[in-house]
């Protein structure tokens, strides 16, 4: 679980990222990420109503997507503020696969301190 420190929650700090971000994208997942002036990553999960109407799915989806982070979390360069978006697939795809992509999304943008 990842503690409040490192959570995106404002709307407006999703708004700047969304609106000012650059991004990354894979299969069935999106990285936004914005500089910050802290010195600690911040993250936000959006898992949208187009991927599964059942709310039930959508926060199955946000658990396997905040774990894949966690597991980051201590390699993750410092000053970011991140948004993963699911894309419609995910929703079929495991525990590893999702923990997968998201690891090979923060080395495509260079947010790994070793990678």
């Amino acid at each position: 679980m990842l503690t409040k420190k490192y959570s995106l929650k404002k709307k407006k700090d999703f708004a700047r990222v969304f609106k000012k971000g650059k991004g990354q994208a894979e299969k069935f997942l999106i990285l936004k990420l914005v500089k910050n002036n802290l010195e600690f990553p911040r993250i936000g999960l959006v898992v949208s109503k187009k991927i599964s109407k059942k709310a039930t799915l959508r926060n199955k989806i946000k658990r396997r997507l905040r774990e894949g982070v966690r597991a980051n979390l201590a390699r993750i360069k410092p000053g970011y503020d991140l948004i993963f978006s699911a894309r419609k697939g995910i929703e079929e795809k495991s525990f590893w696969e999702v923990r997968k992509e998201v690891e090979k999304l923060l080395q495509k943008a260079k947010l790994l301190k070793n990678g």
